[in-house]
Parts: structure tokens; C-alpha cells; sequence
């Protein structure tokens, strides 16, 4: 990151955001920002944005009413734009979620570079790729930083946020002190890592689990009960680390990694993926398909969200009560 100059716009002015992109992650940043009580401009390419877009916040309005709108917030409070320069005309702040492919994202960036006045900061909603990388295009690249979320955007509250080689110092605080102010919880992350930091966990434990499917060893439906009633109950209060950290008893994480860091070097994980053959990719597939029971995607989304909500709830009573 670098110190240019560049001196962004007072937040508390902020009054319209544009999403560009209303794919998936796209849509699900529409409505939370909608929920916020922010109107909204995106743009997509797609024939279909409009109605597409209207889907998304429809099915997660329910979600955010239950963990609380604000008070001027309403899901019809949006247009779609067929032209970029309509659709961040006059906004505070732009959120990018194009598909992830690198030269979309250089050209994407760009572009809207080119079309928002200058005082506006750019994130972008990319999973893997560094700003370093996707601003080569850019000619304001100081503006421009990465704001990853998680699925779904509307009710996962983490956004890791970090700035590439240009962005400018300035950039990165607004961004982090941006979505701290809509109610997100913020990673600021010191330097551009591959993944960043969730992704790299979350992958790790995805290519186990790929390898255990794919040599016999657990089926999808276990390896999913493995988590969920397992370590996964302790990981919504209690990261991973200190998890073990009380694992160590009175001597903490020293007796922890005294005690069992030997076991480290021990064949418990095979983190290169697995080749991803039609026969693997068939059985994650079918576990997929049996696990589901018969259920829709939306039936599950849905039931994700209640789960997620009543786990938010009870995580911040405990919090309260400390």
C-alpha cells in the first residue's frame, strides 16, 4: 500500500451505493445495503438483471427484517442500469462482484474507475485475486481496494479487507471504517495474501475433505455431521486457535503445542487437492444430493438463514452478558 494522495468522501454522505454485478454475491450485497437503509444503483450486463436482482432481495428480506432494518430501509429502493456511468452517477461508495475471472475484473475495474467521481472508494468483492493484480488497468488505482465477504453477504457480517501495491492508505481505512458503519465485522489485513485469510482456512479443510471422499474414508453426509456437531459448535464464539487454547487446560496453548506438536508431523491431513476426477466429483455430487433429502436449494437457503440468524442471536446474548 501507498501513501498517495487520495482523500475520500465523508461517509456520513453516503446516501445511494452501486453494486455492480447481481450475481449471487452481487445481489446479496444489494439487499443488505438495502436493509441498511442505502438506495441503490447496480449494473449488470445480463438481459435478465432486473428481475434477477428483484429475486434475490425478495428471498432475503425475511432474514434481514428478523436481525433488524433500519429505519428507512425498504427493498424497493433500487434501479438497474444498463449503462456503468448511469449506474455510479452520484454515489457514495461502489461494490464490485463480477464473475471471477482476471481480465474481467482488470477491465471491469477500470471502467468504473473511468465514471466515478474520484472522491468515491472502490472495493471489489473478488475471493482469490490481490488489487496488486486486478488494478493493472486502472488509472486511479489508489481508490481501489478489496472487500471480500462471505456467502451470504447479507448475513455473514466478515468482510476482509486489504489494499494492493497503489491503493492508497486512505483508501483502506475509509473501507474498513465504512463497513464497521453498515454493521459488518471487519479483518484489515496488513499485506495481500492468496485467499486472503477465511478462504485459506476454508480451503484447507475443503481438500480434506475431498480426500476422504475420494479414498473411501468418510462419506459427505459425515464429513458435514463431523462439523456441525462437532468443532463447528465452538467456532461461532471460539476461533479454531483458541479452541486449542483451552484444549491446553491450565497451561494453555503452551501445553497444547508441548504437548501435542509432535503429533503435527504426524499423516492426519494431505493438503495438495486431490485430482478431481468425473468419479470423485460424482460421489461429492450424489452425498450432495442425498444429504439434501429431497430439499430445494431455496428450502436450504432458507433454512441456512434461520440457522445463521438464531446463531447471531444467541452468540450476542452470551457477548452481552459478559
Amino acid at each position: 500500500m501507498t501513501t498517495t494522495d487520495f482523500t475520500p468522501l465523508d461517509m456520513n454522505d453516503v446516501g445511494t451505493v452501486a453494486c455492480v454485478g447481481v450475481g449471487t454475491i452481487g445481489g446479496g450485497w444489494a439487499a443488505y445495503f438495502l436493509a441498511r437503509g442505502y438506495r441503490v444503483q447496480a449494473w449488470d450486463p445480463s438481459p435478465d438483471a432486473e428481475p434477477k436482482l428483484r429475486r434475490l432481495i425478495d428471498a432475503a428480506w425475511p432474514a434481514l427484517t428478523k436481525l433488524g432494518l433500519a429505519p428507512n430501509a425498504s427493498k424497493d429502493n433500487f434501479t438497474v442500469h444498463s449503462d456503468l456511468a448511469e449506474a455510479v452517477a452520484g454515489v457514495g461508495f461502489v461494490q464490485e462482484s463480477a464473475p471471477e475471472v482476471l481480465e474481467l475484473k482488470q477491465s471491469l475495474l477500470a471502467q468504473i474507475d473511468a465514471v466515478t467521481a474520484p472522491d468515491v472508494v472502490i472495493a471489489s468483492s473478488t475471493s482469490g485475486y490481490g488489487m496488486t493484480e486486478m488494478a493493472t488497468e486502472a488509472a486511479n488505482p489508489s481508490r481501489l481496494v478489496v472487500g471480500h465477504p462471505f456467502n451470504p453477504p447479507y448475513l455473514i457480517p466478515l468482510v476482509e479487507v486489504v489494499g494492493g501495491e497503489q491503493t492508497s492508505t486512505a483508501a483502506v481505512k475509509w473501507a474498513s471504517a465504512w463497513y464497521e458503519h453498515i454493521g459488518k465485522s471487519v479483518i484489515t489485513m496488513d499485506r495481500e495474501v492468496p485467499g486472503f485469510i477465511a478462504n485459506r482456512l476454508q480451503e484447507a479443510l475443503w481438500r480434506e475433505a475431498l480426500h476422504m471422499v475420494d479414498n473411501g474414508e468418510a462419506t459427505v453426509e459425515q464429513i458435514d455431521l463431523a462439523i456441525t456437531d462437532g468443532p463447528g459448535l465452538r467456532w461461532p464464539l471460539q476461533g479454531p486457535m483458541l479452541t486449542f487454547h483451552l484444549a491446553g487446560g491450565e497451561g494453555g496453548m503452551a501445553h497444547m503445542l508441548d504437548h501435542f506438536g509432535p503429533s503435527l508431523k504426524s499423516p492426519w491431513t494431505r493438503l495438495d487437492a486431490p485430482e478431481l476426477t468425473p468419479e470423485l466429483r460424482d460421489a461429492v455430487i450424489a452425498g450432495c444430493d442425498e444429504e439434501a433429502a429431497g430439499r430445494t436449494v431455496p428450502e436450504l437457503v432458507a433454512a441456512r438463514d434461520e440457522a445463521i440468524i438464531a446463531i447471531r442471536n444467541a452468540i450476542a446474548a452470551v457477548k452481552a452478558e459478559r
